[in-house]
């Protein structure tokens, strides 16, 4: 049965301000990954703490915020943002990259993790099962905003979307949903349970994440001003995340080629706890 988008964008107007559920899902996202990563680090042997966790929910949210704008002018909107380069303060009128915000997190990462004796991948290996909780609030978002639809569709499953036409389309935000935010998630939940050799989880998430995202691209509508790049097929989201599929491949090869565990255990979670034995044991 064919669905008609009637979703109202603004959850609540309070008059001189409105709250819209996109807004909403990025509370829920942070929300939710803040959980699941106190819910980590009561799991980590003294390698997290509480205080930890929040700030490193602070660090990526920034890193998501920042990272996610920036990447939408430059990947998306790149001569836009040239000729007015203010665009990037213009938030409200929309516009956010996953991959830029990817990008943004990486940095936050490495940058906190410098400042809490951590490696670069020790960090990337612990929120990588985070990172699909707020995958999956954002896609709902962008559901309910009617926004990144799919091409027409026979399917009984379409929707037909405010400024999109009466023809039903792909609810590829539903697709990526699934795909991005709980089948992803439920793999790298399942595959971080146990211990994991260095770099192994961060590669699992970068190639999961490239392979869904690419295949869900073949049903969802490219960027008007964008189209597609080449072939009729290729889009900006299949050309942004072929780099995530090639380095998942490699960082899972070379994790368990050179990082091997030492009884259990990675080997700079144990240097970390031997250099420092009182601050992991006050956590």
């Amino acid at each position: 049965m064919v669905y008609t988008h009637n979703i109202d964008k603004v959850a609540l107007d309070l008059g001189v301000v409105q709250i819209h559920w996109y807004g909403l899902m990025y509370l829920v996202g942070f929300a939710l990954a803040w959980w699941l990563a106190n819910s980590r680090a009561a799991k980590s042997q003294g390698l997290w703490s509480k205080d930890q966790v929040s700030d490193l929910i602070f660090y990526g949210a920034l890193g998501v915020v920042i990272g996610g704008r920036v990447g939408s002018m430059l990947f998306y909107y790149f001569d836009d943002f040239i000729a007015k380069p203010w665009m990037l303060l213009k938030v409200w009128e929309g516009g956010m990259s996953f991959h830029g915000g990817l990008l943004g997190v990486l940095v936050a990462m490495l940058l906190y993790g410098r400042k809490i004796n951590k490696s670069f991948f020790q960090m990337t290996d612990f929120i990588a099962p985070l990172v699909p909780l707020g995958l999956g609030a954002g896609r709902i978002g962008n559901f309910i905003n009617g926004e990144l639809y799919g091409k027409p569709t026979d399917g009984s499953w379409g929707v037909i979307f405010p400024n999109a036409g009466v023809e039903p389309r792909h609810p590829s935000q539903l697709y990526e949903f699934a795909l991005e935010g709980v089948v992803l998630f439920l793999i790298l939940y399942w595959f971080s349970q146990k211990p994991r050799p260095r770099m192994a989880v961060s590669g699992v998430f970068l190639l999961g994440y490239g392979l869904f995202r690419s295949l869900v691209e073949f049903v969802r509508l490219p960027d008007a001003h964008l189209q597609y790049i080449a072939f009729d097929w290729l889009t900006m989201g299949q050309v942004l995340s072929l780099p995530m599929i090639i380095l998942g491949v490699v960082f899972i090869i070379l994790a368990y080629q050179r990082y091997p565990l030492i009884n259990g255990m990675n080997a700079d979670d144990k240097a970390f706890l031997d250099k420092y034995p009182a601050e992991a044991s006050s956590k």
